[in-house]
């Protein structure tokens, strides 16, 4: 079955642009584009697709504010986002996974990277820009209040311990495995794990405790 996607971007080229992309890819069919962040949320919240591309930069609610609004916290049945932008900005990453977004892109970033984010975002895995994952989480380690409690409800295996660093240094799950010697189901397994030890939604969340907390440097080495 096909992941289904619904489309925001204010200029009429780039969205018709993500769509044709989209739709030349196996497994993926785009099923609505909106030129504006409320349509897109509208447009959402009808049609239910599997993940959401929206950009940034929108007229009357921003990407941020759509995404918020399917994903955020208190959403009881959040949608899977992906946010896709020509702004390599450290902010608009931070507030876009503070959102509830699973994915962020640079809208260079290629058919097949943008298909990969898409596919992981339906599996509820994460996939951010190579080019912002470990500066964005260390720059912004400490900046606020955490979104996750700061200590886990039950102790951290040392195996979790590993998995959790491999996260946090922005190691998507098939590096995690390869790291870690293990197989990919074995991260998924641990990856959930973490998360419901931690209260997280989704693998990036994992990162950013990770980093809010102070467990880790900018080389992603234990405290």
């Amino acid at each position: 079955m096909s992941v289904s996607v619904v489309v925001a971007d204010d200029q009429e080229i780039i969205r018709t642009g993500l769509t044709m992309i989209l739709d030349a890819q196996p497994g993926i069919e785009v099923v609505g584009a909106a030129a504006d962040g409320r349509q897109a949320v509208e447009l959402a919240r009808r049609l239910r697709p599997d993940v959401c591309l929206f950009d940034i930069r929108m007229p009357v609610v921003d990407g941020i504010e759509a995404t918020r609004a399917l994903a955020g916290p208190g959403v009881a049945d959040p949608l899977a986002i992906v946010v896709i932008t020509t702004f390599d900005l450290d902010e608009y990453v931070y507030a876009a996974l503070r959102a509830g977004a699973k994915g962020f892109l640079l809208k260079d970033a290629g058919p097949a990277l943008l298909a990969q984010a898409v596919h992981a975002a339906a599996n509820g895995e994460a996939l951010i820009a190579p080019s912002v994952t470990a500066r964005l989480l260390a720059a912004f380690a400490g900046s606020g209040p955490p979104s996750t409690p700061a200590r886990p409800v039950d102790p951290l295996t040392e195996r979790e311990e590993q998995v959790l660093a491999a996260v946090a240094s922005g190691c998507t799950n098939g590096e995690v495995a390869q790291r870690l010697h293990i197989t990919l189901s074995t991260v998924k397994t641990h990856i959930t794990s973490l998360m419901n030890k931690l209260g997280a939604r989704n693998r990036v969340e994992i990162a950013i405790w990770a980093h809010e907390t102070g467990r880790f440097r900018r080389d992603g080495d234990r405290r």
